[in-house]
Formats: structure tokens, sequence, C-alpha cells
């Protein structure tokens, strides 16, 4: 093992899990009035009413699926009658749906960004980190699915053998970057892209992702009005 996978599979996650449970806290207790994804509804909405909603229940089905494959050990799966072959299958077929869900989402919302001219305009340069640090692991965990999922063999690449018991291995305090070394290199890159990711998700309006919607499903609509009342304000609709 070089000291480069040292870094790597030892330092890396340790450093971003960090930054992202304090840069949490430091956000929370210095800008809670940034607390928000800003949204810019008001300046496009006929693309965003897709687009957003696409992306956002893609990456949450994204996020329930390695959060079963990377926290839940084989043997749990299996011990309720769940074979490989079954998980592969499952895990393919749905993570394969919800990435396609989460890529034309995500294609939308930066067609959006940077072709409609009053939301370009909105756009900081924070804006631009997010999304290319965003749409890298998409990306990248695509093509490592694309490539020794679907047409890597019968049962694919079983990363439940390799990357989630170093996943775990992490919480434990008891790091096995050894796990890694033969990693397929999609996976590799697809895991660092998602670590960076979490080293600048608090600085970012990523922040909104944490806070729990409670009251969301049923808080009254905003309603945005003309100066000129002489207009008919139109009934809000979608997102």
């Amino acid at each position: 093992m070089t000291v480069l996978d040292a870094l790597l599979w030892v330092a890396l996650p340790y450093v971003s899990f960090v930054l992202l449970v304090a840069g949490l806290v430091w956000r929370y207790r210095s800008d809670q009035y940034g607390w928000t994804s800003r949204s810019s509804e008001w300046n496009e909405k006929a693309i965003l009413r897709w687009s957003s909603p696409l992306f956002h229940i893609g990456v949450l089905c994204v996020a329930a699926g390695h959060i079963v494959g990377l926290a839940v050990p084989a043997s749990w799966t299996e011990a309720f009658g769940v074979s490989q072959h079954m998980y592969h299958l499952g895990a393919t077929v749905l993570g394969s749906v919800a990435a396609l869900m989460t890529i034309v989402g995500l294609a939308g919302l930066i067609y959006r960004r940077f072709v409609v001219k009053s939301v370009r305009l909105a756009t900081t340069r924070n804006d631009i980190v997010t999304y290319v640090l965003l749409t890298i692991p998409i990306v990248l965990g695509t093509v490592a699915t694309v490539s020794s999922q679907i047409f890597g063999g019968h049962e694919g690449y079983d990363y439940r053998e390799t990357i989630s018991p170093w996943f775990r291995s992490i919480f434990t305090f008891s790091p096995k970057p050894e796990l890694m070394l033969d990693v397929p290199m999609a996976f590799k890159l697809h895991v660092v892209a998602g670590l960076l990711l979490f080293c600048v998700w608090p600085f970012t309006r990523l922040v909104h992702v944490v806070s729990a919607p409670v009251g969301y499903l049923t808080r009254p609509q905003v309603v945005y009005r003309s100066r000129d009342r002489a207009k008919p304000v139109s009934r809000p609709r979608g997102w």
C-alpha cells in the first residue's frame, strides 16, 4: 500500500466527514439566514417544473441505495432471504432508473441555469463549483454501474465485499484501506469524488438537504403578485 492509498482511503474520509459535520454546525450557528437552496423559481418555471422533481426524487433514491449498499452487510440481506443475484438484479435495475432520473433532472437544471439569462445572472461562483462537484460523482457513479454492473458479467462487481466493509471500517475507527486496492478505477474515482463533495457541502446551497422539511407539505404556497394590477394573478402550479 502506497502513501497515496493511505491518503485516499484513510485520511480523506476522516477529513471529509469532519468538514461535513463541523461545517454544518458552523454554518447553522453563523449563517441561518443563508441556510437555503436560494430558489430561483421566479426567474423561470417551465424547465424547473419537470427537472427539479426528477432530480430530487432520483437523487433521493440513489442516496437510499447507497445507504443500503454501504451500511447493510451482505449477511443481513441474505438472512432475510435476499440472495446475491436478487440483490444485484434489484440494485442494478432500480439504481439505473434512479440514475437516469437524476441525470436527466440535473441536465435540465444545468441547462436552465446557463441558458436562461435571468437565472444565469443570478448564478454565483459558489453555484458553479457546486454543480461541478455534484455532477462529477453522479456521472462517475453511472459509469461504474454501467461498466461493472450491467456489462460486467452475470453478477457484476460485488462492491459489498470491498467498498462496503471499508466504508464501515471508517466509522469503527479501524480503517481497512487494503480493501480498496483492487477496486475498479471507476468505483475509486466515484468514491473520491463523493468525499470531495462532502468537504464543500456545508459551504454551498446543499445545506438545505439536511433540513427536515416537517412543514413543507402543509405550508401555504408563496404567491407572487405583479406590480401591474391590471394583469391577472395566475394560480401557482407544481413545484
